[in-house]
């Protein structure tokens, strides 16, 4: 019986460590990953001019970095250069005050101090590029991209040296006004690339199960200090876009870190968001007083729908679901839709040209979830000659 009982759980612990190196995605399907792979493989003139774009992105990122939050040149208020710091990117000095304090609002228009604290700058290159890296190890099983992905996290997150520290605590600040605020959450967005970027190099011999279980530590640290924090409880009362993509973020991390109990609460949580934030006429009127409303209003759009895709892996349909006051996120992508396929002129304020590149992903969402006929054919119009080239060939099954 002893005998039996041990090699029982020998082949428990050999499928556990199987099913940890499986390459997994939230924030993508990873199914349909799956079938682009094939297609590579095969050689699917369909899908060859992305792949080999993705390939010359990746082998660029190659020469990217490392980077940590150690460089920019001035402390935060802590004194610890492990705390992350960025500055509000609408505040600029008040031509009033001789000192220009405290800083005052240009929605839309960035002050150009913000170059000086680097992390601002460094930490979404660094999540694209580890993104591109974990796409491109997965396509072509080349390890050289996994392990410079490797490099790339372990001097950002995990090396004593060079580690940021799990929190935002200085992040958007306001000069004058204060130091850090909850807006500033909207920088860490970019994790959830990261998250994926990990499940996509599971198995490679430069990701080890340290790195992995120090990045799961990492990320559940950042998970509590933003449930806990006065920023980050800030950011989720956040009625507008900022409160969308803290649910998405916090979603991705909760699965990412095995708390799925947290995940579905997320997820109702995010329900609750939708119809609140949602008008009668399917609008986003928080998103339609910026002054790049055009721009604001698609970005709370995608933050929801990162939500839904991530919800299928808890077997929640939130593509489908309808709030009682009847808003859902078709009624959403169908107002929005005429404005980014360049059907319709935006009559909202949009002080500077909308990059309609913004709109693939949620056209492409809209051609699977929502069975829209025109959104692919949208999407090669505008893309024009560049559209076999699109990265986003390469992380959806729909043909185009």
């Amino acid at each position: 019986m002893k005998k039996y009982l041990c090699f029982t759980a020998a082949i428990v612990l050999c499928y556990t460590i199987a099913k940890a190196q499986q390459p997994f995605t939230y924030s993508v399907d990873m199914k349909a990953l799956e079938k682009n792979k094939g297609k590579i493989n095969a050689k699917d003139a369909s899908i060859i001019p992305a792949y080999k774009q993705l390939i010359k992105d990746a082998d660029k990122a190659l020469d990217f970095g490392p980077v940590s939050v150690m460089e920019k040149k001035n402390d935060p208020p802590s004194g610890d250069k492990h705390d992350y710091m960025s500055l509000a990117p609408y505040y600029w000095p008040d031509p009033a005050k001789p000192n220009g304090l405290p800083y005052i609002r240009k929605d839309g228009k960035t002050n150009p101090e913000v170059k000086d604290y680097k992390d601002k700058e460094y930490m979404p290159k660094l999540c694209e590029v580890v993104n591109t890296l974990g796409l491109a190890y997965y396509y072509s099983g080349e390890n050289k991209y996994a392990a410079h992905a490797a490099k790339l996290m372990r001097v950002w997150f995990l090396d004593k040296a060079t580690r940021m520290n799990p929190n935002l605590n200085y992040s958007q600040a306001m000069k004058g006004s204060n130091d850090g605020r909850g807006a500033g959450l909207i920088d860490s967005r970019h994790f959830i690339k990261v998250v994926d970027a990990i499940g996509l190099i599971q198995g490679s011999s430069s990701w080890s199960k340290e790195d992995n279980s120090g990045m799961q530590q990492w990320f559940s640290d950042f998970l509590n200090w933003m449930q806990t924090s006065k920023n980050g409880m800030d950011e989720m009362n956040a009625k507008n876009n900022h409160g969308d993509w803290y649910d998405a973020q916090r979603l991705s991390l909760a699965l990412f870190t095995g708390n799925t109990a947290l995940a579905d609460k997320i997820i109702v949580n995010a329900e609750g968001r939708l119809d609140k934030q949602m008008d009668e006429s399917g609008m986003f009127p928080l998103e339609m007083e910026r002054t790049t409303s055009l721009h604001y209003t698609g970005f709370a759009i995608e933050a929801f729908f990162n939500i839904a895709q991530m919800a299928e892996t808890r077997n929640i349909d939130f593509w489908n679901y309808v709030s009682p006051s009847g808003k859902s996120l078709k009624r959403a992508f169908d107002v929005y839709y005429p404005y980014i396929s360049k059907e319709k002129a935006w009559t909202g304020p949009q002080i500077k040209d909308f990059d309609f590149e913004e709109g693939y992903p949620l056209m492409i969402a809209a051609a699977k979830k929502f069975n829209c006929k025109t959104c692919t054919a949208a999407v090669k119009n505008i893309a024009a000659d560049k559209a076999g080239r699109l990265r986003i060939k390469l992380l959806t099954d729909i043909n185009f």
